[in-house]
C-alpha cells in the first residue's frame, strides 16, 4: 500500500505540474516556495492532513474538457513512458481511438503526452478511469510486473483491455487472468502483437496461406546486449527478455504456421566467466500441430552492424526472406516481385486500428484469447527453462 508520505511527495509533485501549466514562466525560486522544495529540488516539507484524516489530494489535470466523448472507444492509457508515448500512443491516436485519460505516478510524462496527443485530462492514479462509465478501453504501458493486476482490475471493471507484451510474468499470474476472461466473453484482451499487422507479414501470410505443406521458419534476432542489472533483466521485473521481447518471434511464428504450438525446446550458450547473462543467447525450436517448425535465434552477443530481425521461411522448393521489416524477397513465386519500403513498418498502427475497430463494432478480437493465452504461457515455459 502507498505510504502517506509517498502520496504526498506524489502530491507536491503534481502540484509543481499544476503551477507550471497555470504559469509557464513562473520561476525555480517561487516554485519552490509554492510547494515546500528547496531550489534544488530537495523536498523540505510536505502539506499535512488535518489531525486523524487524509490530505485531499487532487491527482488530476483537465487538459481539453470540453472535447466531445465518443460513444464507444474512448481510451484511458495506463503508462506515459518511452514506449507509449513514442510508439503506442501515436498508433491509437491515428487508429481513431478516442484519446480520454493517459496515467502516470509522477504526473510530468502524463501532462506532457497529454498536451501533445490531445487527451482530455492527465492523472497519477487509474481510479477514476476504472470507475468512469464514458471510458470502455485501458491500454497497459507500464513496467512489465505491473501488468497483470493491472489486467485484471481492467477486466474486473468491465474494460476492454489493450496490454504492451507481455502480458504476465508467471504461470499462475497467466491462470489467473485466463480464468477472469473465460468469465467475460464480450470483452476484448489484446497483447501489443503488432508484427502480425505489418504490411510485409500480411503479404507473406496471404502467399503460405495458399500452401498446404508444412513450412520451416528461421527468425533471428540481433537483439544487442544490454546490463545484467537492467530490470528487464530481472525475471520477477520484467521477466527476462525471452518473456518481455522474445514473446513477439514466438508469437509471429505461430501466426504464420497458423497452427498451435505443441511443443518446444530451448538452450543458451553454455557457462562462461565473460557472459553474466545466458538467457538471451539462445536458440528456440517450435513444433507446429500441422508439421511445420521454427527456430528463434535470439541473440544479444551480435554486432550493431547488423540489422535487428531476419525472417525465412522455406516451403515447397520456394523462399521467403523478410530483412528488417523493410524489405521482402519471394524465390519461386513467379509474380511477386521484391517489396521495400523506404521506412520500416512493424504494424503498431494497424495493430491499434484492428482492436479499436473491434472494440467499435462488437466483432470479434483481432486475435483470439486461446492464442493469446498460448504464445504467453509458450514464452513463460521456454523462459523457465532456460535459468
Amino acid at each position: 500500500m502507498t505510504s502517506k508520505r509517498t502520496r504526498l511527495q506524489e502530491d507536491t509533485h503534481f502540484r509543481v505540474i499544476r503551477l507550471l501549466q497555470e504559469n509557464p514562466e513562473m520561476s525555480q525560486r517561487d516554485l519552490a516556495a509554492a510547494v515546500g522544495v528547496s531550489v534544488g529540488g530537495i523536498l523540505l516539507n510536505y502539506p499535512r492532513a488535518a489531525e486523524g484524516e487524509e490530505a485531499a489530494l487532487e491527482r488530476v489535470v483537465m487538459l481539453d474538457a470540453a472535447r466531445p466523448k465518443a460513444s464507444k472507444g474512448s481510451v484511458a492509457f495506463l503508462g506515459a513512458g518511452n514506449y507509449a508515448s513514442r510508439m503506442l500512443i501515436p498508433a491509437f491516436r491515428a487508429a481513431g481511438a478516442d484519446l480520454d485519460t493517459v496515467i502516470s505516478s509522477g504526473g510530468i510524462s502524463a501532462v506532457h503526452s497529454g498536451k501533445k496527443f490531445g487527451f482530455r485530462e492527465a492523472a497519477t492514479e487509474a481510479t477514476d478511469a476504472l470507475t468512469n462509465t464514458d471510458i470502455d478501453t485501458m491500454v497497459i504501458a507500464t513496467r512489465h510486473d505491473a501488468h497483470a493486476k493491472q489486467v485484471l482490475e481492467a477486466l474486473r471493471a468491465g474494460k476492454h483491455v489493450f496490454c504492451e507484451k507481455p502480458l504476465c510474468l508467471t504461470l499462475d499470474e497467466l491462470a489467473e487472468i485466463e480464468a477472469e476472461k473465460a468469465t467475460r466473453p464480450e470483452q476484448h484482451l489484446m497483447i501489443g502483437f503488432n508484427r502480425r499487422f505489418a504490411p510485409h507479414i500480411i503479404q507473406m501470410k496471404g502467399l503460405l496461406n495458399k500452401i498446404d505443406q508444412p513450412k520451416t521458419f528461421i527468425m533471428t534476432i540481433n537483439a544487442g546486449d544490454i546490463p545484467a542489472d537492467h530490470w528487464a533483466q530481472n525475471p520477477a521485473v520484467g521477466g527476462g527478455r525471452i518473456v518481455g521481447e522474445c514473446c513477439h518471434f514466438i508469437d509471429l511464428l505461430r501466426h504464420l504456421a497458423g497452427a498451435p504450438i505443441v511443443a518446444h525446446h530451448a538452450v543458451s550458450l553454455g557457462e562462461h566467466t565473460a557472459i553474466a547473462i545466458r538467457e538471451d543467447k539462445a536458440v528456440i525450436t517450435l513444433q507446429f500441430a500441422d508439421g511445420s517448425v521454427g527456430a528463434v535465434n535470439y541473440l544479444a552477443n551480435g554486432h550493431p552492424s547488423v540489422a535487428k530481425e531476419r525472417l525465412e521461411v522455406f516451403v515447397a522448393g520456394r523462399v521467403l526472406q523478410l530483412d528488417n521489416f523493410r524489405r521482402l524477397t519471394a524465390r519461386g513465386w513467379s509474380k511477386v516481385r521484391p517489396v521495400r519500403l523506404w521506412k520500416q513498418d512493424k504494424g503498431q498502427v494497424a495493430c491499434a486500428t484492428a482492436f479499436i475497430e473491434a472494440v467499435r463494432s462488437g466483432k470479434p478480437a483481432p486475435v483470439s484469447a486461446a492464442e493469446l493465452f498460448e504464445v504467453s504461457r509458450v514464452s513463460i515455459e521456454v523462459a523457465e527453462s532456460l535459468r
